[in-house]
């Protein structure tokens, strides 16, 4: 069973759950212990190509699949041949393989994977090396890797760390800095920080700057800013929405800011499979509060055709504030 990212994470105080936080405390140590090793003890591959590591440093929810796919859109546009490469999380293939968006199904290749196949050529492996080599031997010429910041298989060029800037009351994008399993850190941010080239703070479309507090964390760091924005106003008329992704309570956020008129949302783990009962259920409550149903278009790639014809997805993109800045960044990496 997928456990739900708990919101109690990004408190920074630290307060709620206390007695929780410090039975999970040892078990961080290890974590970030492991992480440490694994990454000094790698012996990296050069695939061949220069490898974009699209990464963070918390636990999902922060938007680094659609910065992946904007990353690639702009190498793509600056006459790279890019091949995007993911592990496949959620899919039962291991790989190496290339995702075909008309063959394969989430459940083989993973939903994010399957989304990014709709315009990118986009390959799957449990193995990033062999999975980066094989992109390599099928043409692609600059490898845009999602996630793997914290793994040491492939030789990076470019990596970036992508931050959820949206600070909301007492809640931080990396809560009171505790690791997993205490908090939402795959490692201390300070490590993160010193492997990194850069920073990408990916902001709601509502929220127009960063808070300075957050920007000094990363210190003399490029910091890139980005705003994650709905491709497309969400449907006219009642919508009941639900979402199983890393921090389910943003898309319900931003449905209400883009003006939808949401009537309920269900929020789910990410890359649940939402049982077929649960989408009946869904389905009934919509039809009797007179709404639509919609989803996040991950979620919507692990629908099946039948339940896709009945469920509009809202898809988002990212937009960067200042594409020079990206550009000469993407040149100072040769790219």
């Amino acid at each position: 069973m997928r456990l739900a990212t708990p919101r109690w994470w990004y408190v920074r105080d630290g307060a709620p759950m206390r007695v929780t936080r410090m039975v999970l405390t040892p078990p961080s140590w290890i974590w970030a212990w492991a992480t440490a090793r694994r990454l000094r003890s790698g012996r990296p591959l050069d695939p061949g190509a220069p490898v974009v590591c699209v990464g963070n440093v918390t636990m999902g929810g922060t938007g680094k699949t659609p910065v992946v796919r904007a990353i690639a859109r702009r190498l793509a546009a600056r006459g790279r041949t890019v091949a995007v490469l993911s592990r496949g999380h959620g899919g039962r293939l291991t790989g190496p393989v290339r995702v075909d968006a008309q063959r394969h199904a989430a459940a083989d290749v993973g939903d994010e994977p399957l989304m990014l196949a709709g315009d990118q050529t986009v390959w799957i492996a449990r193995d990033r090396a062999a999975g980066a080599q094989a992109a390599v031997a099928g043409g692609a010429d600059v490898i845009v890797m999602d996630d793997g910041f914290q793994s040491p298989a492939v030789r990076k060029t470019l990596s970036l760390v992508v931050v959820d800037g949206e600070t909301r009351r007492d809640e931080w994008p990396f809560g009171d800095g505790a690791v997993f399993p205490a908090g939402p850190m795959r490692e201390p941010l300070a490590a993160g920080l010193a492997r990194a080239d850069a920073v990408v703070v990916l902001l709601p479309a509502d929220l127009p700057q960063a808070e300075p507090d957050l920007i000094g964390q990363f210190g003399a760091l490029p910091v890139l800013i980005a705003h994650l924005e709905p491709v497309s106003p969400p449907p006219p008329g009642p919508q009941l929405a639900f979402a199983g992704i890393g921090k389910p309570w943003k898309m319900e956020q931003a449905l209400i800011a883009a003006g939808c008129e949401l009537v309920d949302f269900a929020p789910f783990p990410d890359h649940a499979r939402i049982p077929e009962g649960v989408l009946r259920f869904l389905a009934k409550r919509a039809n009797a509060l007179g709404a639509g149903l919609l989803t996040s278009e991950k979620d919507w790639a692990r629908l099946t055709p039948t339940w896709r014809a009945g469920v509009t997805p809202w898809p988002v993109k990212v937009r960067f504030d200042d594409e020079e800045a990206l550009d000469a960044l993407l040149a100072r990496a040769g790219l």
